[in-house]
């Protein structure tokens, strides 16, 4: 069953340009120049119930203005959209019921009251059953260990548990379909991997649809195998992330471990030697030839330990925008050479 269905979803915003300058400002007082802005250009996507898939792009890509165009928080300038069946932007209560949004830089909780003030609150918006409602505040406090912290007033806590509050009060209710907008950004390490680890598990085992946006590839490659990719407003990519290496990643990268004292030379023939540390060293080679450099390699060196891999994510992902760029520029060039 399909929980999210995107047509042609287009929001356009209509931006006063303002011209430098004493007498165009005096000017700009009576007649206003504007500028039409695409921050989502047409976008198309289907999401099934229960699939977890990221959301990603660069800043000002168009991500935020998506998730707050599924939520209902914003009106579309053209196309259509069904989530869970609903029409986001009549903001049905019904509908408000079945979702959540949480944004990383953003907080629901009341600042200066303990978080359980602010989960009681919720409790009577989304007419919780206050049996259910003590059960299911259990659950969530325990599975992201902040039980003993529901008493402490939300200011006095860190970054980490503060977010970790976020999603227990975006549960709470039980929704079917969670929006996360960059849920783990500056967050440490240890939180990071605290949220990763109970997103993994409530998602499983609650069936619950999740869209993530996330800057962050580690969340992304702990959580999800799809992602769609949005620029400039159009989706680039909606594909498994094994496919944006394989489409967009034009090297691998073999790590050699050296045996002996002697120090390797002539290796930049190979490939660009990117991180020499000897007895280590790493270099990046075209995907295509991976096979025969690896056999002059082994054949021309004495090596303790090799392996190859894929190019990072993320490193993948900017190259993906570049050339997008680039194909953006490139006839625009053209035309003004004719």
């Amino acid at each position: 069953m399909i929980a999210v269905d995107v047509r042609n979803l287009q929001k356009t915003y209509r931006v006063y340009r303002k011209r430098e300058g004493l007498r165009a400002s005096i000017r700009g007082l009576f007649k206003r120049e504007y500028q039409a802005v695409n921050a989502v250009a047409g976008v198309s996507f289907s999401i099934d119930q229960g699939e977890m898939v990221a959301f990603l792009g660069p800043n000002g890509a168009g991500k935020t203005t998506t998730l707050k165009l599924l939520s209902g928080l914003i009106y579309p300038t053209g196309g259509e959209a069904t989530v869970l069946g609903y029409v986001p932007w009549k903001r049905e209560i019904a509908y408000r019921r079945r979702f959540a949004l949480v944004m990383g830089q953003k907080n629901q909780l009341w600042w200066d009251l303990p978080a359980q003030e602010s989960f009681s609150l919720h409790k009577e918006i989304y007419c919780i059953d206050p049996a259910d409602f003590d059960r299911r505040l259990d659950e969530l406090t325990g599975l992201l260990e902040v039980r003993k912290l529901v008493g402490q007033p939300v200011r006095e806590l860190s970054l980490g548990e503060r977010m970790r509050m976020e999603l227990i009060a975006a549960l709470l209710h039980r929704p079917d379909l969670l929006l996360l907008d960059e849920p783990t950004i500056g967050l440490d390490v240890v939180s990071q991997r605290k949220v990763q680890d109970f997103l993994k598990f409530y998602q499983a085992d609650q069936k619950l649809t999740v869209l993530l946006t996330s800057h962050y590839m580690k969340d992304v490659q702990a959580l999800c195998r799809r992602a769609i990719i949005i620029n400039e407003g159009e989706i680039k990519h909606d594909g498994s992330l094994a496919e944006i290496v394989d489409r967009f990643s034009t090297y691998k990268v073999i790590e050699l471990l050296f045996s002996g004292e002697a120090r390797p030379e002539g290796l930049d023939r190979f490939g660009e030697v990117f991180d020499e540390s000897f007895p280590r060293a790493k270099i990046k080679v075209p995907r295509t030839q991976v096979p025969e450099i690896l056999a002059a390699l082994l054949s021309q060196y004495s090596l303790e330990d090799v392996g190859v891999h894929d190019r990072p994510l993320e490193e993948a992902i900017a190259e993906m925008f570049t050339a997008t760029r680039s194909a953006t520029v490139e006839p625009a060039a053209a035309g003004v050479n004719h």
